[in-house]
């Protein structure tokens, strides 16, 4: 089981759902189970509004075919799919920690044996939503000035 934002899927998500199918494989029944953060969860944790909101980030991550169930969050119990599924691992992003601290815990009350396994990053120098945001945003202000260029007098406006 993996959880997420997904906002904008790149090989650095790809590379995640492949490490979580390389240890599902030891398992008697290796289906991936992805849950998709509700749009205020993700503006809870990071302080900002996904850009795709949860149904398309949930279609996108289905259009992909690297997991085999995406669901989303429940609104009001974090832990709710954890407890329907109860799941052989629990695989962790290198830079997840939201909602982490408990889950030893809830692993211990619900009386799973689960494993709760931290991925290694994939060239997080490139591959990190938050830096592939900035490029973007980056990218749409240059954009932006270009088009205020007036041709005629090149006029910034």
């Amino acid at each position: 089981m993996v959880f997420g934002t997904f906002d904008h899927l790149h090989a650095g998500h790809e590379n995640l759902f492949n490490q979580a199918k390389a240890l599902a494989k030891k398992f008697a029944s290796p289906l991936i189970v992805a849950t998709v953060a509700r749009d205020k969860t993700v503006k809870q944790i990071k302080g900002r509004e996904p850009e795709n909101n949860e149904k398309i980030r949930i279609k996108n991550l289905e259009e992909t075919k690297w997991t085999d169930i995406v669901l989303l969050g429940d609104k009001k119990d974090k832990y709710k799919l954890i407890k329907k599924f109860r799941p052989e691992i629990i695989a962790l992003g290198y830079d997840q920690f939201a909602f982490t601290m408990q889950l030893e815990k809830l692993i211990i009350d619900l009386n799973l044996d689960t494993k709760i396994v931290r991925l290694k990053p994939y060239r997080p120098d490139i591959y990190k939503s938050s830096l592939i945001r900035e490029k973007n945003d980056s990218s749409e202000q240059l954009s932006s000035v270009t088009e205020s260029l007036e041709i005629g007098d090149l006029e910034l406006v």
